[in-house]
């Protein structure tokens, strides 16, 4: 079965192109030019990716993107014209999965859905790791803590799986962002921090009260989640 892509991007001509590049690689490609028509799309048919361009009308893609957050985990690629650094990390810190700036090529573009979608095809099945009261499921790709579920992107699952099977270990900023396969981190590798604040927020552990992430200065950050840790 083709991977849906929902394009949610106000230029139609752009729209029409991409949705004729990306359905020649196989894909299912929507295409709606307004927020709302993008949002309800997502509850009545969730894609297995969604394309967000930045510049949209009454609501921006940063907006977009938060929104979709509340209750969604779908994988968010954003566009931009701009390609401000800035920009990528604010994109980062409200939930994107990547980032990439206008003008592009069609084929990175590509390049960067499918490397997408083959992190969450490579989850390996069968697998339940267990700190405290925080649960990973490798199999699900869910993550609860607690009694509670927490909603995680695509790339901030990949992080903390990576965390929880190597507890007590320093792991380098570098041996995060190779961990995940990601394109061109070395063009604004604040990522690895914006994406380790964010799982701190999400899980509740403050940064001068840490109970699951220790930051080891000058060299990276350490999963202290406890010592109860099984496989199951």
């Amino acid at each position: 079965m083709p991977k849906h892509v929902l394009v949610i991007d106000d230029d139609e001509k752009l729209n029409s192109l991409l949705a004729e590049y990306l359905t020649k690689f196989g894909f299912a490609v929507e295409t709606v030019t307004h927020p709302d028509d993008g949002l309800d799309k997502i509850e009545s048919d969730p894609p297995d990716i969604i394309v967000l361009d930045v510049m949209l009308p009454d609501m921006d893609g940063f907006e977009v993107c938060k929104e979709i957050r509340k209750t969604h985990a779908i994988p968010i690629l954003m566009l931009t014209a701009r390609g401000d650094v800035t920009d990528r990390i604010v994109g980062l810190e409200l939930g994107a999965d990547d980032y990439l700036p206008k003008p592009f090529e069609p084929r990175e573009l590509v390049a960067r859905i499918q490397s997408i979608l083959r992190r969450i095809a490579s989850v390996p099945s069968g697998n339940r790791i267990k700190h405290g009261e925080l649960i990973v499921d490798l199999d699900r790709q869910s993550v609860e803590l607690q009694g509670q579920q927490i909603i995680l992107t695509t790339m901030e699952f990949e992080i903390l799986s990576l965390f929880v099977k190597h507890p007590g270990k320093v792991l380098t900023r570098e041996r995060i962002m190779n961990s995940t396969h990601q394109i061109e981190w070395e063009s604004f590798d604040r990522t690895v921090d914006v994406l380790v604040s964010r799982l701190r927020q999400k899980l509740g552990d403050n940064p001068k009260q840490p109970h699951l992430f220790r930051t080891v200065w000058g060299r990276g950050y350490q999963f202290i989640g406890g010592d109860n840790d099984h496989r199951a």
